[in-house]
Formats: structure tokens, sequence, C-alpha cells
């Protein structure tokens, strides 16, 4: 759509026609679909699939990131009129990208909430499509990895966060978003060998042979540095990127339910996920925004933002790299 038809606009999340291109309708208005892109079940022809997991029954702490999905789609509305900076070409023009909606589910049903959320992600990656998922808690990550584990193999972890999330639990039912990485490890949804996990600030004695990058090392070698060392480990194993927001320092992302201080910089935290273009992405998400910590919104922007570089990221090899 034209820029100069914006004023004939009726909301794109509902009726436009063409999955390409990008949406010049006003940022305050109409409906909050993930950069405008239209709501649908449909996947047809899809690239990626953007939806949300409202889902926050396995926190530690402060309860709230089912408010996520809301307030990161809300976000996104800042975003569709230019292509993301520093790419040489734009998702929104070149991959067709809807936005899937969220998982319903029974939030009372707390047990068979794990089951709907692989069934939801293996009907996405079932049409073809990638997904790109919008928190919720972290804990989601459990039930993604075993529909992309399913269809890949075992998945290179590539984790930014403040915690490692593999403290121990061997019940395998158990919902925890402080030890789902623990239980995948043990089930064979990642391969610790090829899996990373960037700007870790709390202590975890075992890290299950996953190579952590903490934040003090991320602030010493700086993003390149950091994201050359990335890549070697990763090689070219099929990867799961999954972005906590808290692995922002609070004062870049205080919206969040376990904040540490002495995190990552909104610039480093962008600088690497530009520099990581090329690896062998398959999937994502961001997980573990609560907006209603933070009064200013800048946590449901970062969160927006890296959503919209995980697009990037799967789009790369089709249409960056020789763009």
């Amino acid at each position: 759509m034209a820029l100069e038809d914006a004023k004939h606009a009726v909301d794109d999340a509902f009726t436009r026609k063409d999955l390409r291109g990008p949406s010049f309708e006003n940022a305050f208005g109409g409906a909050t679909s993930f950069l405008r892109r239209r709501y649908t079940k449909d996947l047809t022809g899809v690239d990626v699939a953007v939806t949300g997991v409202p889902f926050d029954q396995a926190v530690t702490h402060r309860t709230g990131t089912r408010m996520g999905p809301r307030a990161i789609r809300e976000a996104s509305a800042l975003q569709p009129f230019d292509a993301p900076y520093g790419w040489n070409f734009d998702p929104m023009t070149e991959m067709a990208i809807v936005d899937y909606g969220d998982l319903a589910f029974d939030y009372a049903d707390v047990p068979a909430f794990p089951a709907a959320l692989t069934a939801h992600i293996q009907g996405i990656l079932a049409a073809d499509a990638a997904s790109v998922v919008l928190g919720g808690d972290h804990y989601i990550t459990f039930p993604i990895l075993k529909a992309y584990a399913e269809k890949f193999g075992p998945m290179a972890l590539l984790q930014f966060d403040a915690h490692t999330d593999t403290w121990p639990d061997d019940d395998m039912d158990r919902i925890d978003h402080g030890t789902m990485f623990y239980k995948a490890i043990k089930m064979g949804l990642i391969d610790p060998a090829r899996s990373v996990q960037v700007g870790i600030r709390t202590v975890c004695e075992d890290h299950l042979g996953v190579t952590v990058i903490d934040a003090r090392e991320v602030h010493e070698r700086g993003p390149v540095a950091t994201v050359d060392k990335i890549k070697d480990i990763l090689g070219d194993a099929p990867t799961y990127l999954t972005f906590d927001i808290d692995a922002l320092d609070p004062a870049y992302a205080p919206g969040t339910g376990t904040p540490v201080w002495g995190g990552l910089t909104s610039a480093q935290a962008a600088m690497m996920l530009r520099d990581l273009a090329g690896i062998n992405i398959k999937g994502g998400d961001v997980v573990e925004v609560s907006p209603q910590f933070d009064t200013t919104g800048a946590t449901a922007i970062a969160g927006a933002h890296v959503a919209t570089e995980l697009l990037c990221l799967l789009g790369w090899e089709k249409h960056g790299r020789d763009a």
C-alpha cells in the first residue's frame, strides 16, 4: 500500500490481501497485529507465523507476562513504516508474514497447556512456516522445542538470558520457567555441544555441556567478538533462538519478572542479533515481557524489536544474503 493511499486504508490487520509489503496506517489506531500484518489462521504460502502465548503460570516471582504478547504487538505498531535498520532487505516486503493470533488454552487446566502449545507449533511447522513466538514466561520454549526437535532433530539452542534455566528437575511434568532447559537437554531436544547461553549473571553449578557467555564476558569482549564465538559453536546446526527480555539490564527492560542488574545494553543486543545473520535459524521467541512493571513501555518496545530481528534472521538466507 502506497503512502498516498494510507487515508483509504481500512485496517490492514483484517483487510489486506497481499501478505507482503509495509503498512502505512496510523500507529495509534486500528488492530494491534504484529507489525500490522494480517490476522489469519490460513498458512497457505506463509513464510513466518507470529503467534502469542499469553501464559505465565510457571513463574517463580512476579506474574504478568500473560500480557506480554499484547504489549509487544502494540509496541510493534511503531515499526511497520520502514525496513529494519542495518539489514539489506525488508522482511515485510520480501517475506509472507502473518499474525497467527494467540494460542487458545484453558488457564485453569495448567497440566494440559504444554501439549496444547506443542500441537499449536506443530501445526505451523507442518505448513512449512517458521514460528516467531511472543511470550509469555520462558517455560513456553520447552513445549515449542518439542515440536522443533520432532521436525529437525536435536536443536542448537541460542539463549539470551540472565538465567541459564538449567537448574535440576527430574519431574518432567513439572511446569517451571527455571528448569525447562535441564529437561530439554535430558530429553534430547537440545544438543548442548552446539548450544550457547548469552548474558548469564546468576549462579548455576552445572551447565550440562552448554557454553555460557556471561554478561561480563560480553561487556569485556564486545558484541562482535561475542558473535564470532557464538557462530563457531553453532556451526550449521539447526538453531532455535530464544530471547528472555531479562537478558537486558533493568535499565533498558525493567518490565520483567526476575530482573538482574549488570545485563546487556539494548545496543549490544541489537548488534549481536544483526551480526548473527547466516546462522541456521529455524524459529525463535521473545519471552518474559511484563508490561505492568514498566510504565514507559520500553520493555515491550525492546521485545518488538527483538521479534523483528528474528524475522530478519529467518529471511536472511533466502532474501538478504544475495540482495
